[in-house]
């Protein structure tokens, strides 16, 4: 054999040996997740849940496909489906989710969306045995419900973690019903932490490319040491099924919230009036502040506990209670997990100079037909809108400047006037036919000198840019 034969295939073996030795070595650092596996599936449960659903109107009554409600293209499907059916026969829906027990008695975490308005709510253990659940607690704004069910024999429970410890590139494994396909496991990493995907003020996920689909709301994301981290509850899809981008609730999130509903049923939050916005790199140059960090405070509330305190637009909150404010997004959770009526010191930074206030932290009103009454349109009108005056939060929830002016659209009939012509929940309505509208109060006067025919001239902003919109007030009210 030849010298150059000889060389030839004693490099070849070589990279033979490097691919079976790199093979072996990766074989060795992946985990092996059975065992893990076999301990924790027993604590991950199936809900079925059921609801009388009326076509008429009935939008938000409608059967859910995305993990979030309306993530699928099912949904628009379903919903013109359904609408078209005959008007005001109800029918039954049924929807499909995950949980995890937290205690043996019989406390059950899920997603609020995923029992919500339910009729029926039906679990199954993954040894088959099916009970009815009652439903202890919800609570929209963090999507967090608890449920529970009574049996007198010892059941499995889920550890929760800590999930301040989870770390980007961190294995992680999701259990849960994808499809109605029971005990379905993932595994992935975590890809991102602090992800805000705009559902609301609270926004603070934890982001996976472990496989979650519509059926794992409410499941757990565990860590490899069998401690749940998260509740999966969210993804970013355009095809209704998984592309690699899931979202979950943060344990450590879920914890103070599943206090509170096993106490109340209800969550209170800490309030103290301010509007916020986040600090750029431009903002912190010109403010003298150095690095861009804290909540610079847009507006400040009349008669609330911040105006109460001092504090100013214009101030920059980097402390609260002994809380570092590194981004804006994160004072709205610290402040509403602070304790009702407990006073706490905020440090801020104004006028080139840090300073310490004290605040009285007071409870954040809910919004509730029975106190907002005054402050929302409630009756049906022409074109099937309906909205509510500005506050701190709404502005907060739907990035609306605070020397914007108008009505937040808070409700849109489904099939109606509005509904055709675009408009969306959340759209600020500043005119109407050239017209200011300031006011609930203004929106009304101008409906109810609607007339059956005409065109509305509506100028909107959305997403900070303004927008017009015009539609047809139909010829007479639908049924």
């Amino acid at each position: 054999m030849s010298r150059i034969c000889k060389r030839i295939w004693w490099r070849l073996g070589v990279i033979l040996a490097s691919l079976a030795w790199m093979g072996a070595l990766e074989a060795a650092t992946l985990p092996d997740l059975v065992p893990l596996v076999k301990k924790l599936q027993p604590v991950v449960v199936n809900i079925s849940s059921s609801q009388t659903v009326t076509p008429s109107g009935g939008q938000d009554k409608l059967p859910r496909f995305g993990p979030r409600g309306g993530d699928s293209p099912f949904d628009e499907f379903f919903r013109r489906f359904f609408e078209q059916g005959p008007q005001g026969q109800p029918f039954h829906s049924r929807s499909l989710g995950s949980g995890v027990i937290i205690d043996e008695g019989g406390h059950i975490l899920t997603n609020h969306h995923v029992v919500a308005d339910a009729d029926e709510i039906q679990v199954r253990l993954s040894d088959e045995r099916e009970f009815a659940a009652t439903v202890v607690g919800r609570d929209a704004k963090s999507d967090l419900a608890l449920i529970r069910i009574k049996t007198d024999s010892k059941l499995p429970v889920a550890t929760l973690g800590d999930s301040d410890q989870a770390e980007v590139g961190s294995w992680v494994i999701a259990i849960g019903n994808p499809f109605g396909l029971e005990a379905s496991v993932t595994q992935g990493i975590i890809s991102a932490r602090g992800r805000s995907i705009g559902s609301g003020p609270y926004d603070n996920f934890l982001q996976t490319d472990a496989a979650i689909n519509p059926g794992n709301s409410g499941g757990p994301l565990f860590n490899l040491q069998g401690e749940v981290i998260g509740i999966n509850t969210a993804i970013v899809s355009r095809s209704g099924g998984n592309m690699g981008i899931g979202f979950a609730i943060p344990v450590n999130m879920a914890k103070n919230i599943v206090k509170q509903l096993r106490a109340n049923g209800r969550v209170t939050r800490g309030w103290m009036g301010v509007r916020i916005q986040t600090v750029t790199k431009e903002l912190a140059d010109a403010l003298g502040l150095g690095a861009h960090r804290g909540a610079l405070v847009a507006s400040v509330e009349p008669k609330s506990p911040a105006e109460t305190a001092g504090i100013e637009p214009g101030d920059v909150i980097l402390k609260f209670d002994g809380h570092e404010v590194g981004r804006m997004k994160e004072l709205p959770t610290i402040v509403a997990e602070s304790p009702v009526n407990k006073k706490v010191p905020i440090e801020i930074f104004r006028n080139g100079a840090t300073k310490t206030l004290e605040v009285v932290v007071k409870e954040m009103a809910e919004e509730s037909e029975a106190s907002n009454v005054k402050e929302k349109t409630r009756e049906k009108n022409l074109v099937g809108l309906a909205v509510q005056s500005l506050s701190a939060e709404i502005r907060n929830r739907f990035d609306i400047s605070g020397d914007a002016s108008g009505v937040v659209v808070s409700g849109v009939e489904s099939n109606s006037a509005a509904d055709h012509a675009g408009v969306r929940v959340g759209d600020l309505i500043m005119e109407i036919n050239r017209k200011p509208v300031k006011s609930v109060a203004d929106f009304n006067a101008v409906m109810a000198k609607l007339e059956p025919g005409h065109s509305l001239l509506l100028l909107l902003q959305r997403g900070g840019d303004p927008l017009f919109m015009a539609m047809q007030v139909p010829a007479k009210a639908r049924p």
